[in-house]
């Protein structure tokens, strides 16, 4: 999804990188709110992606001079702010294997409101994100460019680090797995409803 035509996009890339400080505040603008979705719903916690996102932007300040004249915003700042997480996991050497050791430590496993999911509409909605916000890391990344942020898997696949084939195998995998949790989702709520009938 682009918010701004190429040409546009590329003139306020040659003002970020003249220093153009109303240049950062129109991507700040444009961006903002899709970078923050996209941490909150990763990390799962409201405090992790406001830490996150605001090194985003410390990033972008630090780096807006030093940017490629074809850069393309949106993967630049999607390929930050995921590799700022990917960061934060490992500092706290969190991986999914060793998320078990750490119950209670670990931010994901509470449920917290956050903006989208104070704004979905419907039920199905709610079980989309419950069921997104379930799958590994690397699944969930892959879904949210992709899926939600409408990115070109291309770009996915600089932002994710791996090759176009391997990111198309990840978003197969994970749109099996989405599908699978779906299922379960729609079968307990099922398996509720009758309950309550009884």
């Amino acid at each position: 999804m682009t918010l701004v035509d190429r040409d546009s996009e590329l003139r306020l890339i040659d003002r970020l990188r003249a220093g153009d400080e109303d240049a950062f505040d129109e991507v700040h603008r444009l961006f903002n709110s899709r970078v923050f979705s996209f941490l909150a719903r990763l990390a799962r916690s409201r405090d992790v992606a406001e830490d996150l996102l605001e090194e985003t932007w410390l990033r972008l300040v630090g780096n807006a001079s030093s940017l490629r004249p074809d850069t393309r915003l949106g993967p630049w700042l999607f390929t930050v702010a995921r590799n700022l997480y990917v960061s934060y996991c490992r500092s706290r050497l969190l991986e999914h294997g060793h998320a078990a050791d750490l119950i209670g430590l670990w931010p994901c496993g509470t449920h917290l409101s956050l903006p989208f999911e104070e704004t979905a509409a419907s039920e199905t909605e709610r079980r989309l994100e419950a069921a997104i916000a379930s799958l590994p890391s690397g699944y969930r990344e892959v879904l949210l460019l992709v899926g939600v942020e409408g990115l070109p898997a291309v770009e996915a696949a600089v932002i994710c680090g791996v090759t176009p084939e391997a990111l198309r195998q990840r978003l197969h995998r994970a749109r099996v797995m989405l599908a699978a949790r779906l299922n379960d989702v729609a079968a307990g709520a099922f398996l509720e409803a009758g309950e309550v009938l009884t």
